[in-house]
């Protein structure tokens, strides 16, 4: 979807972060932003949707895996410039912890591949990976522990 450079206006996007207790899962997008590169699964928020119930929808729509949407981590803000340094398109993405439901990773609509990775390899950097793809599965497996630790909470 290109920016309507008349009238530029940021674009709503969800990504769902799915942790287990040793692996995180990726997809290696085939479009830009972030081509070529590992990251968590996502795409824009269509009208009327909640940005929960996006991730859910681009996570299958994009590996076949189901999941429950939780709750939000955190808000990224991405920006994609040309050549000359200008910005030709915006993104708020809402980053969704998602619970995992079933189905086993499979490359679908715009993605190259979809893994289980372990932490470790995140962790060590052995995959090319979008910004932020360490610090979120971080926060992601805090999260999930504290919800495993006080489930009523």
């Amino acid at each position: 979807m290109q920016a309507d450079m008349k009238n530029p206006r940021p674009l709503l996007g969800a990504i769902a972060v799915v942790v287990t207790d040793s692996h995180v899962l990726l997809a290696r997008r085939a479009n830009p932003p972030d081509a070529g590169l590992w990251g968590f699964p996502g795409g824009h928020v269509e009208l009327g949707e909640t940005a929960l119930d996006a991730a859910a929808r681009e996570l299958h729509e994009e590996t076949g895996i189901t999941a429950r949407p939780v709750e939000y981590l955190s808000n990224i803000d991405v920006l994609e410039r040309d050549a000359q340094g200008d910005i030709t398109r915006q993104f708020l993405l809402a980053a969704v912890l998602c619970d995992f439901v079933g189905g086993t990773p499979c490359a679908a609509d715009d993605v190259l591949d979809a893994a289980w990775v372990p932490h470790g390899q995140v962790r060590a950097g052995a995959l090319p990976t979008s910004e932020r793809v360490d610090w979120l599965m971080e926060l992601a497996i805090q999260r999930a522990q504290a919800r495993r630790n006080n489930p009523n909470a």
